[in-house]
């Protein structure tokens, strides 16, 4: 074999990896919103505010040191987890209306 099929054959198995790795994010995306959504309902059933800034924050130190952990930069860590919970937050709200 030369190192260009040598090459292409790698390439084809760090993909065939990334492409499994993409659907567990996506189906553990998708049940974290679903836990997400019932504790939406649940602060909406009971006049709780659709954020807790202190959970937030408490949930940021937690992300930050379990990306330093995996070996993760922190900060795209910390970016992933503040669009997950903009969103969540934007669920909360219209949960409340």
């Amino acid at each position: 074999m030369d190192t260009r099929t040598d090459a292409a054959a790698l390439l084809k198995d760090h993909r065939a990896a990334i492409d499994r790795l993409d659907a567990i994010l996506v189906y553990t995306l998708a049940e974290r919103f679903k836990q997400t959504q019932a504790v939406g309902r649940l602060k909406a059933e009971h006049g709780l505010p659709p954020s807790d800034p202190a959970r937030e924050a408490q949930q940021m130190a937690r992300l930050d040191e379990l990306a330093k952990e995996a070996d993760l930069d922190p900060d795209l860590a910390k970016k992933f987890l503040s669009f997950i919970i903009s969103e969540v937050i934007r669920h909360h709200e219209k949960l409340q209306r």
